[in-house]
């Protein structure tokens, strides 16, 4: 296993976090475009129009680069590797980041409680998911078996939204 730790080369360390990324797009759209999606069509002064918030799903998609960067940089620091441990840490992570979120947000916003459990425990998941396929990237010697895994993953997470959307 190779060392996960300041000697991993740059190119590694950007694929890796742009694999993590591109795990939390695919589980993301399944997330609210399916899972979530009925929490969004009752309109609430706290969620915005949902025209214009499809409009700003690209700027929500880059929030998770940084958490995918941070990710990345904290496992190499801890020398966390492997899809269990990257998972389990990916997990935690996501949880505090999260619950840090929906608490401020029940402290001064009108956000439903049953959609800000939603995001905490969707999220959370998330950020493990992330942690995981990060803690293979930095381990393995080739991605492109990881890489074909994630594309199907994320291919997988978009027809079973079509699917719900249809039901």
């Amino acid at each position: 296993m190779p060392e996960t730790d300041t000697k991993t080369s740059r190119g590694r360390i950007v694929s890796s976090v742009l694999i993590g990324w591109l795990v939390m797009i695919g589980f993301d759209f399944l997330l609210h475009g399916g899972i979530l999606a009925p929490l969004y069509t009752e309109s609430h002064p706290f969620l915005l129009p949902p025209m214009q918030a499809f409009r700003l799903i690209p700027l929500g998609y880059l929030s998770f680069l940084l958490i995918a960067i941070l990710l990345v940089w904290i496992m190499l620091r801890l020398r966390i590797s492997g899809f269990s441990e990257g998972a389990i840490f990916g997990l935690k992570m996501g949880a505090l980041i999260w619950a840090s979120l929906t608490l401020g947000l029940a402290s001064i916003s009108t956000a439903e409680p049953a959609l800000l459990i939603a995001w905490f425990i969707g999220q959370s998941i998330e950020a493990s998911l992330a942690g995981g396929v990060i803690g293979v990237a930095i381990t393995v010697q080739r991605l492109r078996g990881l890489v074909a895994k994630v594309i199907l993953f994320v291919m997988g997470c978009v027809l079973v939204t079509l699917a719900l959307q249809w039901t």
